[in-house]
Protein backbone atom coordinates (compact mmCIF):
# COMPACT_ATOMS: atom_id res chain seq x y z
CA UNK A 1 0.00 0.00 0.00
CA UNK A 2 1.49 3.27 -0.76
CA UNK A 3 1.01 6.06 1.89
CA UNK A 4 1.03 9.34 0.29
CA UNK A 5 3.73 12.17 1.84
CA UNK A 6 2.53 13.72 4.78
CA UNK A 7 2.08 17.71 3.78
CA UNK A 8 4.38 20.57 5.71
CA UNK A 9 3.23 24.05 6.27
CA UNK A 10 2.32 26.22 2.79
CA UNK A 11 1.04 23.61 0.99
CA UNK A 12 -1.78 23.91 -0.97
CA UNK A 13 -4.50 22.01 -0.42
CA UNK A 14 -7.63 21.78 -3.06
CA UNK A 15 -11.05 22.56 -2.00
CA UNK A 16 -13.98 21.15 -4.53
CA UNK A 17 -17.06 18.90 -4.66
CA UNK A 18 -17.45 15.25 -6.30
CA UNK A 19 -21.03 15.68 -5.44
CA UNK A 20 -23.23 17.49 -3.58
CA UNK A 21 -23.47 21.44 -4.26
CA UNK A 22 -22.28 23.73 -1.83
CA UNK A 23 -21.44 27.60 -1.37
CA UNK A 24 -18.53 29.49 -0.70
CA UNK A 25 -19.95 31.05 2.67
CA UNK A 26 -20.64 26.89 3.81
CA UNK A 27 -16.84 26.01 3.53
CA UNK A 28 -15.44 29.41 5.14
CA UNK A 29 -15.21 28.69 8.68
CA UNK A 30 -12.99 25.32 8.22
CA UNK A 31 -10.96 27.89 5.66
CA UNK A 32 -9.82 29.61 8.58
CA UNK A 33 -8.90 26.67 10.56
CA UNK A 34 -6.65 25.21 8.18
CA UNK A 35 -5.76 28.42 7.28
CA UNK A 36 -4.28 28.83 10.98
CA UNK A 37 -2.46 25.37 10.54
CA UNK A 38 -0.43 27.51 7.23
CA UNK A 39 -1.84 25.96 4.56
CA UNK A 40 -2.97 27.33 1.47
CA UNK A 41 -6.67 26.66 0.28
CA UNK A 42 -7.17 26.42 -3.75
CA UNK A 43 -10.85 26.65 -3.97
CA UNK A 44 -12.11 24.67 -7.02
CA UNK A 45 -14.86 25.72 -9.67
CA UNK A 46 -17.39 22.85 -8.25
CA UNK A 47 -17.39 25.07 -5.16
CA UNK A 48 -20.62 27.79 -5.75
CA UNK A 49 -21.10 25.89 -8.58
CA UNK A 50 -24.99 24.40 -9.49
CA UNK A 51 -26.66 21.85 -11.63
CA UNK A 52 -30.10 20.32 -9.48
CA UNK A 53 -28.48 18.93 -6.66
CA UNK A 54 -25.15 18.46 -7.63
CA UNK A 55 -21.87 20.80 -7.47
CA UNK A 56 -22.77 21.15 -11.25
CA UNK A 57 -22.61 18.75 -13.67
CA UNK A 58 -20.57 15.35 -14.03
CA UNK A 59 -18.36 16.06 -16.45
CA UNK A 60 -17.80 20.07 -14.49
CA UNK A 61 -17.18 18.14 -11.19
CA UNK A 62 -14.70 15.43 -13.41
CA UNK A 63 -12.72 18.12 -14.84
CA UNK A 64 -12.22 20.39 -11.93
CA UNK A 65 -10.66 16.45 -10.04
CA UNK A 66 -8.92 15.63 -12.52
CA UNK A 67 -7.25 19.50 -12.61
CA UNK A 68 -6.66 19.13 -9.00
CA UNK A 69 -5.54 15.20 -8.80
CA UNK A 70 -2.76 16.44 -12.11
CA UNK A 71 -1.56 19.63 -10.34
CA UNK A 72 1.69 19.20 -9.37
CA UNK A 73 0.91 22.11 -6.68
CA UNK A 74 -1.40 20.74 -5.06
CA UNK A 75 -0.45 17.95 -1.97
CA UNK A 76 -3.92 17.44 -0.77
CA UNK A 77 -7.59 17.29 -1.70
CA UNK A 78 -9.78 17.76 0.16
CA UNK A 79 -13.36 17.26 -0.61
CA UNK A 80 -16.19 19.88 0.40
CA UNK A 81 -18.95 17.58 1.12
CA UNK A 82 -20.47 14.57 0.28
CA UNK A 83 -24.36 13.90 -0.43
CA UNK A 84 -24.60 12.21 -3.81
CA UNK A 85 -22.86 12.15 -6.94
CA UNK A 86 -19.21 11.02 -6.95
CA UNK A 87 -20.00 7.35 -8.62
CA UNK A 88 -21.19 9.07 -11.87
CA UNK A 89 -17.83 10.52 -12.30
CA UNK A 90 -15.52 7.96 -10.72
CA UNK A 91 -15.09 5.95 -14.31
CA UNK A 92 -14.12 9.68 -15.85
CA UNK A 93 -10.77 10.42 -13.86
CA UNK A 94 -7.53 9.56 -15.34
CA UNK A 95 -5.30 8.60 -12.30
CA UNK A 96 -2.22 7.73 -14.38
CA UNK A 97 -0.40 10.79 -13.23
CA UNK A 98 -1.81 10.28 -9.37
CA UNK A 99 -0.50 7.12 -9.26
CA UNK A 100 2.86 8.41 -10.12
CA UNK A 101 2.57 10.75 -7.27
CA UNK A 102 -0.22 10.03 -5.14
CA UNK A 103 -1.46 12.62 -2.68
CA UNK A 104 -4.06 13.11 0.20
CA UNK A 105 -7.96 12.68 -0.71
CA UNK A 106 -10.01 13.32 1.97
CA UNK A 107 -13.64 13.25 2.94
CA UNK A 108 -16.00 10.52 4.25
CA UNK A 109 -19.99 9.41 3.44
CA UNK A 110 -20.18 9.97 -0.62
CA UNK A 111 -16.41 10.18 -0.76
CA UNK A 112 -15.72 6.42 0.25
CA UNK A 113 -16.10 5.97 -3.59
CA UNK A 114 -13.21 7.57 -4.34
CA UNK A 115 -11.67 5.82 -0.80
CA UNK A 116 -12.30 2.23 -2.27
CA UNK A 117 -11.54 2.67 -5.97
CA UNK A 118 -8.12 4.09 -4.58
CA UNK A 119 -7.80 1.28 -2.51
CA UNK A 120 -7.87 -1.28 -5.48
CA UNK A 121 -5.29 0.77 -7.10
CA UNK A 122 -3.24 0.15 -3.70
CA UNK A 123 -3.04 4.00 -2.68
CA UNK A 124 -3.99 5.23 0.65
CA UNK A 125 -6.29 7.76 1.43
CA UNK A 126 -8.40 9.94 4.34
CA UNK A 127 -11.33 9.33 6.36
CA UNK A 128 -11.99 12.20 8.15
CA UNK A 129 -14.17 15.61 8.35
CA UNK A 130 -15.20 17.85 5.88
CA UNK A 131 -15.55 21.96 4.66
CA UNK A 132 -19.39 21.35 5.09
CA UNK A 133 -19.18 19.89 8.52
CA UNK A 134 -15.20 20.15 10.42
CA UNK A 135 -15.84 23.49 11.94
CA UNK A 136 -18.54 22.44 13.77
CA UNK A 137 -16.74 18.92 14.81
CA UNK A 138 -15.53 18.59 18.35
CA UNK A 139 -11.70 19.64 19.05
CA UNK A 140 -10.42 15.90 18.83
CA UNK A 141 -12.16 15.63 15.92
CA UNK A 142 -10.03 18.39 14.21
CA UNK A 143 -7.01 18.36 15.76
CA UNK A 144 -6.93 14.68 14.58
CA UNK A 145 -7.17 16.23 10.95
CA UNK A 146 -4.51 17.98 11.46
CA UNK A 147 -2.25 15.46 13.17
CA UNK A 148 -2.56 13.06 10.43
CA UNK A 149 -1.66 15.22 7.64
CA UNK A 150 1.30 16.31 8.88
CA UNK A 151 1.97 12.97 10.02
CA UNK A 152 1.69 12.91 14.16
CA UNK A 153 -0.96 10.39 14.81
CA UNK A 154 -0.27 7.10 16.37
CA UNK A 155 -3.29 6.00 17.98
CA UNK A 156 -6.95 6.25 19.19
CA UNK A 157 -7.89 5.35 22.53
CA UNK A 158 -11.49 5.00 23.40
CA UNK A 159 -14.02 3.76 26.17
CA UNK A 160 -15.09 0.31 25.16
CA UNK A 161 -19.07 -0.43 24.84
CA UNK A 162 -20.68 -3.45 26.82
CA UNK A 163 -21.50 -5.72 23.32
CA UNK A 164 -18.03 -5.22 21.77
CA UNK A 165 -16.46 -8.68 21.09
CA UNK A 166 -13.37 -8.39 22.52
CA UNK A 167 -10.32 -9.71 20.83
CA UNK A 168 -6.57 -8.18 18.77
CA UNK A 169 -6.33 -7.97 15.32
CA UNK A 170 -3.57 -6.58 12.56
CA UNK A 171 -4.96 -5.45 9.15
CA UNK A 172 -4.93 -2.73 6.86
CA UNK A 173 -7.66 -0.49 7.69
CA UNK A 174 -10.77 -0.13 4.75
CA UNK A 175 -14.39 0.84 4.71
CA UNK A 176 -16.57 4.06 5.03
CA UNK A 177 -19.73 4.91 4.23
CA UNK A 178 -22.25 1.09 4.13
CA UNK A 179 -24.58 2.51 1.55
CA UNK A 180 -21.68 3.59 -0.39
CA UNK A 181 -19.86 0.08 0.06
CA UNK A 182 -23.18 -1.65 -0.24
CA UNK A 183 -23.73 0.34 -3.61
CA UNK A 184 -20.01 -0.83 -5.17
CA UNK A 185 -20.65 -4.05 -4.78
CA UNK A 186 -20.08 -5.95 -7.89
CA UNK A 187 -17.93 -2.86 -9.49
CA UNK A 188 -14.38 -2.57 -10.12
CA UNK A 189 -14.17 -0.25 -6.87
CA UNK A 190 -15.47 -2.76 -4.34
CA UNK A 191 -13.28 -4.18 -1.84
CA UNK A 192 -11.22 -6.78 -0.72
CA UNK A 193 -11.47 -7.36 2.72
CA UNK A 194 -9.51 -10.72 3.21
CA UNK A 195 -7.03 -10.21 6.52
CA UNK A 196 -8.24 -6.62 6.79
CA UNK A 197 -10.26 -4.48 9.35
CA UNK A 198 -13.29 -2.87 7.85
CA UNK A 199 -14.94 0.03 9.09
CA UNK A 200 -18.66 1.17 8.12
CA UNK A 201 -20.44 4.42 9.53
CA UNK A 202 -24.04 5.64 8.01
CA UNK A 203 -26.87 7.98 8.50
CA UNK A 204 -30.34 8.43 7.98
CA UNK A 205 -31.55 4.87 7.24
CA UNK A 206 -34.17 2.76 7.94
CA UNK A 207 -33.04 -0.04 10.22
CA UNK A 208 -34.56 -2.80 7.99
CA UNK A 209 -32.03 -1.58 5.01
CA UNK A 210 -29.00 -1.44 7.38
CA UNK A 211 -30.01 -5.20 8.04
CA UNK A 212 -30.29 -5.74 4.02
CA UNK A 213 -27.19 -4.34 3.42
CA UNK A 214 -24.95 -5.99 5.69
CA UNK A 215 -26.71 -9.07 4.35
CA UNK A 216 -25.68 -8.10 1.12
CA UNK A 217 -21.94 -7.71 2.31
CA UNK A 218 -22.09 -10.95 3.76
CA UNK A 219 -23.26 -12.86 0.77
CA UNK A 220 -20.38 -10.92 -0.97
CA UNK A 221 -17.76 -12.12 1.15
CA UNK A 222 -16.71 -8.89 3.20
CA UNK A 223 -16.81 -11.10 6.40
CA UNK A 224 -15.42 -14.87 5.13
CA UNK A 225 -11.58 -13.47 6.32
CA UNK A 226 -12.14 -10.33 7.55
CA UNK A 227 -9.46 -9.38 10.69
CA UNK A 228 -12.14 -7.00 12.45
CA UNK A 229 -14.70 -4.73 12.42
CA UNK A 230 -15.40 -1.14 13.68
CA UNK A 231 -18.55 -0.07 13.63
CA UNK A 232 -18.77 3.95 13.87
CA UNK A 233 -21.73 6.62 13.77
CA UNK A 234 -25.40 5.00 13.08
CA UNK A 235 -27.06 8.03 13.09
CA UNK A 236 -30.70 8.90 12.80
CA UNK A 237 -31.24 5.52 12.46
CA UNK A 238 -35.53 5.12 11.57
CA UNK A 239 -38.02 2.38 11.93
CA UNK A 240 -41.14 1.35 10.11
CA UNK A 241 -44.78 1.41 11.77
CA UNK A 242 -44.07 -2.48 12.44
CA UNK A 243 -40.94 -2.08 13.78
CA UNK A 244 -37.80 -4.30 12.44
CA UNK A 245 -37.27 -6.02 15.97
CA UNK A 246 -33.55 -5.26 16.06
CA UNK A 247 -31.28 -2.17 16.58
CA UNK A 248 -28.08 -1.55 15.05
CA UNK A 249 -25.86 -2.78 17.59
CA UNK A 250 -28.06 -6.22 17.37
CA UNK A 251 -29.06 -6.38 13.84
CA UNK A 252 -24.95 -6.33 13.23
CA UNK A 253 -24.19 -9.35 15.87
CA UNK A 254 -26.76 -11.39 14.02
CA UNK A 255 -24.90 -10.79 10.89
CA UNK A 256 -22.21 -11.87 11.80
CA UNK A 257 -22.88 -14.48 14.08
CA UNK A 258 -21.22 -17.15 12.20
CA UNK A 259 -17.81 -15.28 12.56
CA UNK A 260 -15.08 -14.81 15.26
CA UNK A 261 -13.38 -11.54 14.34
CA UNK A 262 -13.44 -8.95 17.41
CA UNK A 263 -15.58 -6.20 17.03
CA UNK A 264 -15.84 -2.94 18.57
CA UNK A 265 -19.21 -0.10 18.74
CA UNK A 266 -19.38 3.13 18.54
CA UNK A 267 -16.26 4.70 17.58
CA UNK A 268 -15.65 7.95 17.00
CA UNK A 269 -16.04 8.14 12.68
CA UNK A 270 -18.82 8.89 10.67
CA UNK A 271 -21.84 11.78 10.70
CA UNK A 272 -20.84 12.52 14.36
CA UNK A 273 -19.24 15.62 15.92
CA UNK A 274 -16.44 13.59 17.10
CA UNK A 275 -15.67 12.40 13.69
CA UNK A 276 -11.89 11.31 14.07
CA UNK A 277 -9.30 11.06 10.91
CA UNK A 278 -8.62 7.83 9.55
CA UNK A 279 -6.25 6.45 7.15
CA UNK A 280 -7.62 3.69 5.02
CA UNK A 281 -4.95 1.00 3.47
CA UNK A 282 -3.09 1.87 6.43
CA UNK A 283 -1.84 -1.12 8.78
CA UNK A 284 -3.33 -0.84 12.25
CA UNK A 285 -3.99 -2.52 15.08
CA UNK A 286 -7.21 -2.93 17.12
CA UNK A 287 -7.30 -4.16 21.12
CA UNK A 288 -10.55 -4.69 22.11
CA UNK A 289 -10.84 -5.23 26.28
CA UNK A 290 -13.23 -4.49 28.62
CA UNK A 291 -11.44 -1.43 29.72
CA UNK A 292 -9.98 0.13 26.79
CA UNK A 293 -10.50 -0.15 22.92
CA UNK A 294 -7.23 1.04 21.17
CA UNK A 295 -6.85 1.62 17.34
CA UNK A 296 -2.74 1.72 16.56
CA UNK A 297 -0.94 2.83 13.01
CA UNK A 298 1.67 0.33 12.90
Amino acid sequence: MIIPEFIDKGDKIAILSTARKITSKEIFPSLEIIETWELIPVIGNTIDLEEHQFAGSDQERAEDFQRAIDNPQIKAIWCARGGYGTVRIIDQIDFSNFVKQPKWIIGYSDITVLHTHLHTMGIASLHAPMPIDMHNGTKESIKSLKNVLFGYQSKYTITPHKKNRLGFCIGQLIGGNLSILYSLCGSRSALDTKGKILCIEDLDEYLYHIDRMLQNLKRNGYFDQLAGLIIGGMTKMHDNTIPFGKKVKDIVLDTIQTYDFPVVFDFPMGHIKDNRALILGAEISLEITKTNVTLSYI
